[in-house]
């Protein structure tokens, strides 16, 4: 089997949709033994992981799947390998680094969410 990195795509949906689109690109770590496999088994979890909600003001929210968009095999999984890049572009970068240091504050005193246990 090897190990595949799938980039799984959401579209988050609130009541009739009148706002601005919204969509969660998801980072998965996939078994396989081929990339074909990888990209069914991500397309599966896709599916299976769509949810449906009410939130506060009793609004359907949604969490649609859209589709698998990229499918990377790991060679090599060594300290400090690269798994993903991507560039991020702002009209307001002292905002998007401002953003980036609150974000790794977060993560050092403990109050991200973000943060996974994968052990």
């Amino acid at each position: 089997m090897n190990w595949y990195l799938a980039k799984i795509v959401y579209r988050v949906l609130c009541g009739e949709g009148n706002h601005t689109g919204q969509f969660d690109e998801q980072l998965r770590l996939i078994s396989a033994s081929g990339k074909e496999e990888a990209f069914h088994k991500a397309e599966s979890i896709g599916h299976k992981e769509e949810e449906f909600f009410f939130n506060q003001k009793q609004q359907l929210v949604q969490w649609k799947f859209i589709n698998v968009v990229e499918i990377y095999k790991l060679i090599d999984l060594i300290d400090g390998a690269e798994l993903y890049s991507r560039i991020e572009e702002s009209d307001h970068p002292d905002n998007y680094i401002a953003m980036v240091h609150k974000k790794a504050e977060q993560i050092l005193s403990g109050n991200s969410l973000e943060i996974l246990d994968l052990v």
